[in-house]
């Protein structure tokens, strides 16, 4: 796999999550506050679009995850 299709599962997974945990008629409903995780992860994708910044991409770049092929 490629960095892009970890950072699109892992922002899909912490969404979901997120989502899971905040939204009160979730069985395992935690806080309301647990939205704010998606909030964040939604503007990172969208400053990401534009920005070319993201430092989950960083984070796997360090880890030896490969670049997109093109």
């Amino acid at each position: 796999m490629t960095i892009e299709r970890y950072i699109r599962v892992f922002a899909g997974l912490v969404v979901i999550v997120s989502l899971a945990l905040g939204v009160e008629g979730s069985p395992v409903f935690w806080s309301t506050w647990a939205l704010a995780l998606t909030a964040f992860v939604g503007l990172n994708l969208f400053q990401s679009g534009f920005t070319n910044f993201c430092p989950l991409a960083m984070l796997l770049k360090k880890l030896g995850i490969p670049e997109c092929r093109t």
